[in-house]
Parts: structure tokens; sequence; C-alpha cells
């Protein structure tokens, strides 16, 4: 019988043991995912900014053949 409450006794201090690393590493894990959460947020204003500026210099660039082609049509419109 006492071996029984010492059986137990020895479970019940694993399970304690097993509960504490357990928050501990759940602590340890939701600290890294915090610093996941502001490294990616930090990744995504990088992207919105450079996707900004990609816009900017494709605004900037003239098309190819369109803008000439609707200077001459004019002129050939009014030589019919």
């Amino acid at each position: 019988m006492i071996s029984d409450f010492q059986e137990l006794s020895d479970k019940i201090d694993q399970l304690a043991e097993m509960t504490q690393a357990l928050r501990r590493e759940n602590a340890q894990l939701r600290q890294a995912n915090a610093a996941l959460v502001i490294e990616n947020m930090g990744y995504q204003r990088r992207l919105s900014e450079a996707s900004v500026r990609v816009e900017a210099l494709l605004e900037q660039i003239p098309a190819i053949g369109g803008d000439a082609a609707e200077d001459k049509q004019p002129e050939n419109e009014e030589a019919r």
C-alpha cells in the first residue's frame, strides 16, 4: 500500500515537472512568435514600399510604340 502511494507521488512529481517544462517552452514559443510577427510586419512594410516605387517607375516609362502611333494618326487623317 505504501509503495502504491510512493509510486503515485512520484508520478505527480513527474507531472508537475513536465507541466513546468511545458509552460517554459510555451512562454519561449510565444516570445519567438511575437518576434517573428514584428519581423514579418517589417517585411510587409518594405514590400509595400518597394511596390509603390516600382509602380512609380513603371508610370515613368513611356509606352513603346503607343505614343508614336497616336501622334502619326491625326496627321494621316488630315491628309485624307
